[in-house]
């Protein structure tokens, strides 16, 4: 009995001076610790495990917070985004309607311009369509805020994709005529951005007042200038779309606050629109359009 209890004491001392030594020596402490965490009446790993959880328990919430600040920012963003496009466009709205087109290199197009609010909501935009376009079949022009530069997305007579960017080169001017309206002029001066390798091509968009413009195509081969190519004479079909020397009162687009020429309805009242485009994005949402506009309108007042 003697020696069972000597062998007891040697097994313990055996023991605790191998708990002694088995941090330097064995790498078998830590699953251990991960083994005993569960249980309660073990102290001595509780702050191992409380440590590596802090972490955790503080990075949700930051998450979550910053992904609720952005989700809280985007809609005035977004708003703001499409404020400064719909501003940075509106001088370019005198293009909206329909056109007579006569080339130099004897071809007639006939180009209708409207607003697209709907294709993407957040990208206003003016397009046009032509059935005989040959340098623009269709085009997408609009502004990019990042870039503080117009933006034409467009399709040859070709099918062919081209994208052009740039500024006014002549800025916009309203000027009195003889029948004491204002008569709008400037040139927009738009570059390929991604031409072929041998040759690029420019367009300019030159108002000579609301019911002429023309569209010169200009073209550069190699290293050398661009050189005139065609010019596009292009008369307004219809109604004069002329500015007024101070508003369009009743009649301004409730959208685009240009000339309207047609009239959308909503909850027994009218309102007026200046093209297709703002007619079907006010039907579209027209509780939204009216929102803002009474919002212009409070603002105008103060």
């Amino acid at each position: 009995m003697r020696n069972s209890t000597l062998m007891s004491y040697s097994g313990m001392l055996l023991v605790l001076v191998g708990c002694s030594s088995s941090v330097p020596t064995s790498p078998a402490p830590t699953e251990d610790l991960g083994a005993t965490a569960p249980d309660p009446s073990n102290a001595a790993p509780a702050p191992v495990y409380q440590s590596e959880a802090a972490p955790k328990r503080t990075f949700k919430p930051v998450q979550l917070g910053t992904a609720s600040a952005e989700l809280s920012q985007k809609p005035d963003a977004s708003a703001h985004q499409v404020d400064s496009v719909m501003d940075a466009l509106k001088p370019l709205q005198i293009l909206l309607g329909s056109w007579n087109g006569t080339a130099r290199r004897a071809f007639v197009e006939s180009p209708e311009w409207v607003w697209d609010l709907q294709t993407n909501p957040e990208q206003p935009a003016l397009v046009m369509t032509s059935d005989k376009g040959v340098y623009l079949k269709e085009g997408r022009l609009t502004f990019d805020v990042d870039v503080q530069k117009f933006r034409l997305e467009g399709l040859d007579a070709d099918g062919k994709k081209r994208t052009y960017q740039g500024t006014f080169s002549e800025p916009v001017r309203d000027e009195p005529s003889d029948e004491k309206k204002l008569q709008r002029t400037y040139k927009l001066e738009l570059t390929e951005v991604e031409p072929m390798p041998t040759e690029q091509w420019r367009l300019v968009l030159s108002q000579q007042g609301n019911d002429r413009y023309l569209l010169e195509v200009d073209r550069k081969r190699g290293e050398g200038n661009f050189l005139r190519y065609d010019t596009i004479n292009t008369q307004r079909e219809g109604t004069s779309f002329a500015l007024s020397d101070t508003d369009y009162g009743d009649k301004t687009c409730i959208i685009s606050q240009g000339l309207g020429v047609m009239t959308v309805s909503y909850q027994g009242k009218s309102y007026y629109v200046c093209c297709t485009g703002c007619k079907a994005a006010f039907e579209d949402d027209p509780a939204k359009w009216i929102a803002k506009w009474e919002a212009k309108q409070k603002e105008m007042a103060k």
